[in-house]
């Protein structure tokens, strides 16, 4: 599949089958992509965590929903949780992690998987366990959660909703 394919194709998926855990090779080809996306002045200031540990995903998954206010599985499933967050000090560091995402989202598809962005990923690394998990995982600095990129085989097919008319103005 060709780029402008792939971004075409891509769509958000909303059920994953959380039994079917993507080979590695596939999460180190959708990483690294991600780790290629633009940043304002070459400075990176965004971190991609990979999260396959299911008990982590799983406490991951609650704290997400306790910000969301919903008693289900934000993440869908999906049994791949790519944490992106991005240095505070650094004035990109928003549309640094968001090009990350959206580089990671792509490659999924690229890759035959299905992937979503889950928000709630600032809620969740501002607070004391969010915290806690980062100093336990060996992350220091002042990071701030951009999004959960969620990655696994999708349950169905989604489908592209028809572009809007208005997308696009040509000043010529």
């Amino acid at each position: 599949m060709n780029f402008i394919d792939v971004m075409v194709k891509r769509r958000s998926v909303r059920a994953f089958d959380p039994n079917k855990m993507p080979d590695s090779s596939a999460i180190d080809e959708i990483i690294k992509a991600g780790t290629y996306a633009p940043c304002g002045r070459g400075r990176q200031s965004p971190i991609i965590i990979a999260i396959t540990n299911k008990e982590v995903r799983d406490r991951l998954s609650e704290l997400n929903a306790f910000y969301y206010g919903a008693k289900t599985d934000p993440f869908y499933g999906a049994p791949v949780v790519l944490a992106v967050l991005a240095d505070r000090t650094i004035p990109t560091h928003l549309y640094d992690g968001s090009l990350v995402m959206g580089n990671l989202l792509n490659a999924a598809c690229a890759v035959d998987l299905g992937s979503c962005w889950i928000h709630r990923c600032k809620e969740i690394f501002d607070s004391e366990e969010g915290k806690a998990m980062l100093a336990k995982w060996g992350i220091e600095g002042d990071y701030e959660g951009i999004g959960f990129c969620v990655v696994g085989y999708a349950l169905s097919e989604p489908k592209a909703k028809e572009r809007k008319d208005n997308y696009v103005t040509y000043v010529k």
